[in-house]
């Protein structure tokens, strides 16, 4: 479901108009309104260590394009596209069959011998979230490690407030659910009235995970 332009998107059609006359400042405006949301597309489908370089991939793949772009208060949506379909061409040229579904022992690997118990507890959630159908998967990271609110995930996407809100409450049941499993339930603990504890839990686990 897509929603109608949201007031952020009216702010969009004016820096996509002068970044296609080659407003360099413009475009730079652009990506620092949506590196976040690329970075939590790529994350949620490639491997962690590829995702900075490809996050620069996708908006270098963008700026030519701009001229395709029919509605220019739709640059979110058209840019999420974009990074979506850069993360599969990634699949196909390393012959990467599963790469989104990485098991716990592939996030395990990347992690250096020093990573303390949190930053172990961290990969096993972002390899959790990642097994996770790719309507939850997608918000979950972007809420999770980019620390971006359901409006936002809904203003940059394209996606109706109500569709996001949904989509993170069941991402969010089924991903406690997995960590039961895994017997780290306390990792991420529901809260009364929102839930709002765990998702700064399941944040700060994930971001540790994801820093330099």
């Amino acid at each position: 479901m897509i929603s109608a332009p949201a007031p952020e998107s009216t702010g969009d059609a004016s820096l996509v108009l002068a970044a296609r006359e080659g407003d360099r400042a413009a475009f730079a405006g652009l990506y620092l309104r949506y590196a976040r949301m690329v970075h939590g597309i790529l994350l949620a489908r490639v491997p962690a260590n590829e995702v900075d370089d490809l996050v620069q991939d996708v908006f270098l793949r963008a700026l030519p394009r701009m001229g395709d772009l029919r509605d220019v208060s739709r640059f979110g949506p058209w840019l999420a596209a974009i990074t979506r379909n850069r993360a599969n061409d990634y699949h196909r040229k390393n012959r990467a069959v599963a790469a989104v579904t990485e098991s716990l022992s592939e996030d395990e690997e990347d992690l250096p011998a020093s990573r303390t118990a949190p930053d172990a507890e961290a990969a096993m959630i972002l390899a959790l979230v990642r097994s996770l159908w790719e309507a939850y998967r997608e918000p979950l990271i972007l809420r999770l490690v980019e620390g971006m609110t359901g409006p936002e995930i809904a203003a940059r996407t394209g996606l109706t407030p109500g569709s996001v809100r949904v989509n993170l409450h069941r991402g969010m049941q089924q991903l406690r659910e997995k960590l039961n499993q895994a017997s780290l339930g306390d990792a991420i603990q529901p809260e009364p009235g929102g839930g709002k504890n765990s998702a700064t839990q399941g944040k700060n686990l994930l971001r540790r995970r994801n820093e330099p």
